[in-house]
């Protein structure tokens, strides 16, 4: 697990440990806005019934994209340290003992 003693030291990568944090943040983000959007379209839906279910819907839709997004960019980082640790492996299976 992530160390504050890690910080100082560049032996190890501190990225894939602290990932899926930033991973909730935009989830825990995504949600947030699909539900002011999901406010946003309600009060419209006073104003304007067909506006405001197009603004539900497209709240609904925005909220599934930020989610799956988020997680690409999530495993595409952790994809981008892995290759590098499999990297590092075929490197030390090269080198002479």
């Amino acid at each position: 697990m992530f160390q504050i003693g890690d910080l100082f030291q560049w032996e190890r990568f501190v990225t894939p440990s602290i990932i899926k944090i930033f991973y909730w943040l935009a989830l825990a983000i995504a949600v947030l806005n699909g539900l002011r959007g999901l406010f946003e379209g309600l009060l419209e839906m006073t104003a304007n019934l067909v506006g405001g279910i197009f603004a539900i819907l497209a709240a609904l839709l925005m909220t599934f994209v930020g989610i799956i997004l988020a997680r690409i960019a999530a495993e595409f980082v952790l994809i981008v340290f892995r290759i590098n640790e499999h990297l590092g492996a075929i490197r030390n299976q090269g080198e002479p003992q």
